[in-house]
């Protein structure tokens, strides 16, 4: 590989374990309902291909009417997740560590720019990162390219000077159409999906300091 001169990080289910507990409370609150989701399911359709919940939902069979308050419950009861600190996926730390000051980094993530300064805060994440493009941040989110290019701008890098390290499919796409090289992590949700235009793939995310130039 190329000396790399940014490395862009998703956020959810790559740095922090937040997908996780986002599947399950979507899980319960579906359950709830009368609705079975698999992980395989979300997995594939919702990390996958970027199905939003109400899609998902209305695939399962919940009814029109249900949708907005299973979605409500879902979401608030995420909120109050959130108030505490979520678990870092392994090795995450000293990963970042180990490239502070060697390399700027940044994160490109779909969620919004509140719960990413929130789960940042709580867990010492905020001093590593030289930009954060989220959701808010976008017209179009992943797969596009958009968040890509715009991270890529606001650091004055081009896409061959690039890393991206993501954990599923929707991720691998939106780095991949930017022209950036695509390192994947894969998290037991996102493991049922195809990475075939993946640099690499990874068990964890210290995988990604061998392919960097010393």
């Amino acid at each position: 590989m190329a000396e790399v001169k940014a490395i862009f990080w998703d956020n959810d289910g790559l740095l922090l374990d937040s997908e996780a507990a986002f599947f399950e409370l979507t899980r319960e609150v579906f359950a709830a309902f009368g609705i079975e989701l698999t992980r395989e399911y979300w997995g594939r359709e919702y990390l996958g291909n970027a199905k939003r919940t109400r899609q998902v939902a209305r695939e399962l069979g919940m009814d029109d009417e249900l949708v907005e308050e299973a979605i409500g419950i879902r979401d608030r009861r995420f909120y109050d997740v959130l108030q505490r600190p979520l678990p870092l996926r392994p090795r995450v730390r000293e990963t970042l560590d180990a490239l502070s000051g060697r390399i700027p980094q940044g994160v490109v993530t779909g969620s919004p720019r509140d719960k990413i300064e929130l789960m940042h805060r709580l867990n010492g994440l905020q001093g590593y990162f030289a930009v954060t493009v989220t959701g808010d941040d976008v017209l179009e989110t992943k797969p596009h390219p958009e968040p890509y290019l715009s991270a890529m701008a606001k650091l004055g890098v081009r896409p061959e000077e690039c890393l991206a390290v993501e954990d599923s499919e929707r991720g691998l796409a939106s780095a991949h159409a930017a022209g950036i090289a695509c390192i994947v992590v894969p998290n037991p949700l996102t493991r049922i999906q195809r990475f075939e235009k993946a640099y690499a793939i990874e068990e964890d995310v210290s995988g990604v300091l061998k392919h960097l130039r010393s």
